[in-house]
C-alpha cells in the first residue's frame, strides 16, 4: 500500500527549543523517502518518528545555514554505517560546494560510495534521478544561494467504468488503452482514452524555505497540493523578517494564495515564541490564505491531501 506523508522532525529556525527540534523534514512518497534540509538532531529525530537510514532515498537541501545542514554529517555516516545498498542523491545549490565537501567528510567513519552529490546551479531546474517523480528547483532570495524545491508526478488518467462499459472496452484492452491513447475494440470500432478517462492531475509537494518573498516561491507553490514554507516572525517584527530575508507567517499565507495551493504547513519558527504565540502564526496566515493551514509540529505526520480533482486545478 502506498503512502504520502510528511513526517516532521524538526520545526525551530537558528535556535532549538525545548518543543522544536532544528529542521528536518521527510517526505514519504510510496517507495521514495525524500529527507529535506537536515539539521542537527535529525538522527535521533529520526529514530523517535521510527525511520531508518534504508527509508532514505533522497536528500534535498535549500542552503548551507547551520539549522538547514548541519544533521548531514550524522544522516551520510548513518547511511554508511547501515550499509544502505541503493543510491541516495543529494541535491544541494552548487555555490555551497565547500561546504558540501566538509559536511560530507565531517570526520573519520567507513566511507560508502551510495552518496551521489548533486551540485545544483542557478539556471538548473531540473534535479535529475526518478523516472516517476519529476523534482524541480529555483533560487529564493536569502542571504545566501538557496534553492526551493517541487515534488511532483506527472498527469494521469482515472478511468472510468460506465464508460469503459458503454464502448466495449474490458480485460487487458483495459492497460493497453491507458498505455497507448487508443485502441481497436472486439467489434472494429476505435476507442480513444478521452473516451473513458478523465484527466487526473498530479500530486505536488512545494517546499520553500528561507527567503523573502519573490516570484519563485509562488511559482514553485503554483497548484501544490501542499507547500510546506517557513515563517519565522510574526507581523510585530515584520522589520527582522525584512532584514534577514526570511518570510512572516502573513506573507507565506499570501504565498499560498497567490499560488493556489491547498495545503499550507507553517514551520521555521524563531526561538523567540513560546506555545501561546502559536495560535497567531496560523490566524495571520488565515488573514490571506483561506484554505487549510497547519502549524506544523515536531513528529507529526501529515499526510498529503487526495489528488485534485481536474476542477480543483
Amino acid at each position: 500500500m502506498s503512502v504520502r506523508e510528511l513526517v516532521v522532525l524538526g520545526t525551530s529556525s537558528a535556535v532549538p527549543t525545548r518543543n522544536r527540534n532544528h529542521n528536518g523534514y521527510f517526505l514519504r512518497w510510496d517507495s521514495h523517502g525524500i529527507l529535506l534540509d537536515p539539521g542537527e538532531g535529525t538522527q535521533r529525530q529520526m529514530r523517535l518518528a521510527k525511520l531508518a537510514a534504508t527509508d532514505i532515498t533522497r536528500v534535498c537541501v535549500t542552503h548551507f545555514h547551520g539549522d538547514h545542514c548541519l544533521g548531514l554529517p550524522g544522516i551520510i555516516q548513518r547511511l554508511a554505517r547501515d550499509r544502505v545498498p541503493h543510491p541516495v542523491r543529494v541535491a544541494y545549490p552548487a555555490e555551497g560546494e565547500p561546504y558540501w565537501r566538509r559536511l560530507r567528510h565531517a570526520s573519520v567513519f567507513h566511507d560508502t560510495s551510495v552518496i551521489i552529490g548533486q551540485p545544483l546551479t542557478p539556471q538548473a531546474t531540473d534535479v535529475p534521478g526518478d523516472k516517476d517523480l519529476r523534482i524541480t528547483t529555483l533560487p529564493l532570495h536569502h542571504s545566501i544561494p538557496c534553492q526551493g524545491y517541487r515534488i511532483a508526478e506527472p498527469d494521469g488518467w482515472r478511468m472510468l467504468p460506465d464508460r469503459l462499459h458503454a464502448h466495449g472496452v474490458h480485460g487487458p484492452q483495459i492497460s493497453t488503452l491507458l498505455r497507448e491513447g487508443t485502441i481497436t475494440t472486439d467489434d472494429g470500432r476505435t476507442v480513444t482514452l478521452a473516451d473513458c478517462a478523465q484527466p487526473r492531475p498530479g500530486q505536488v509537494f512545494a517546499f520553500v524555505m528561507d527567503t523573502g518573498e519573490c516570484p519563485n516561491a509562488i511559482e514553485l507553490a503554483r497548484g501544490a497540493d501542499m507547500l510546506v514554507i517557513e515563517a519565522t516572525f510574526l507581523d510585530a517584527q515584520a522589520h527582522l523578517a525584512q532584514a534577514y530575508q526570511h518570510l512572516t507567517a502573513r506573507q507565506a499565507g499570501r504565498i499560498a494564495a497567490q499560488a493556489q495551493v491547498r495545503t499550507l504547513v507553517l514551520t521555521h519558527l524563531s526561538e523567540r515564541y513560546d506555545h501561546t504565540d502559536e495560535p497567531h502564526f496560523v490566524a495571520q496566515a488565515a488573514q490571506e490564505f483561506d484554505g487549510t493551514i497547519v502549524l506544523a509540529s515536531d513528529l507529526e505526520r501529515i499526510p498529503l491531501p487526495p489528488r485534485a480533482t481536474t476542477q480543483d486545478h
